[in-house]
């Protein structure tokens, strides 16, 4: 049974759609990378996953004991959020705020010990009380990765986790991604990173106002589309040849 599934999707802003009739589902251990041009409706569309945007039409179905209330997500960052004046340990304890219904006024033993589990799962136990707005990005990235686990409990959705961030911290970054997948957790990420995405997902769904793909990886590199958008098009490499 799937744990997100999308049936006859569409969705706008504006007054103008970005993707219409789009059909997917998420089975628990994917690793899904949405790819595609930019407006194409990458981030509209993890609004809609998330239940922060109301869909134009269909609907997004939650399944195999999956609730909004059991997907984690870190979102891009503005300016403003890196510059946050919280301690790190604050910063990843308020992911558990979102689970179910909550109305204690503080953090019980077990939630303060699920976080303390986190970051030392993301290797920022060492900085707990440092101040966020003091990290490195990559640091920060790992603070609001243990923050969205204390929120998931199968699932994690990422809006481009690596913008931003050197070769060296962006290699961890996907190294931390990947690992959490092989445990069990199911990962949706926004990427321009074709490569990576290649690399690591199990799965690729391309948003395009013309073309759309969702399949497995292997099978989206032996489209039409797929190859253009990796590169890998026999026309494409002989230009390469002609370049070079």
């Amino acid at each position: 049974m799937a744990q997100i599934r999308c049936e006859d999707l569409t969705l706008g802003y504006e007054g103008r759609n970005v993707i219409e009739h789009l059909n997917f589902e998420v089975n628990a251990g994917d690793y899904l990378c949405i790819v595609g041009e930019n407006g194409a409706g990458k981030s509209t569309l993890m609004k809609a996953l998330l239940g922060l945007k109301q869909p134009s039409a269909g609907r997004v179905i939650f399944g195999d004991g999956l609730t909004k209330n059991g997907v984690g997500y870190l979102p891009q960052q503005t300016q403003v959020q890196k510059d946050f004046p919280a301690t790190v340990e604050e910063i990843v304890r308020t992911g558990v705020l979102g689970r179910g219904s909550r109305f204690l006024p503080f953090y019980t033993a077990k939630e303060r010990a699920y976080a303390d589990a986190q970051m030392e799962r993301m290797g920022i136990t060492g900085f707990r009380r440092r101040c966020y707005r003091e990290l490195s990005g990559g640091q920060q990235q790992r603070v609001l990765l243990a923050r969205a686990l204390c929120a998931a409990e199968k699932m994690i959705l990422l809006d481009e986790p690596v913008a931003g961030l050197d070769p060296k911290v962006t290699q961890e970054m996907y190294d931390l991604i990947a690992s959490l997948n092989g445990e069990g957790v199911t990962v949706i990420m926004v990427s321009h990173d074709i490569a990576a995405a290649v690399h690591y997902a199990s799965h690729i769904l391309h948003v395009s106002p013309l073309h759309m793909f969702f399949g497995t990886k292997e099978a989206y590199l032996n489209t039409e589309i797929g190859r253009v958008f990796t590169g890998s098009r026999s026309d494409a490499k002989e230009g390469n040849k002609k370049n070079a």
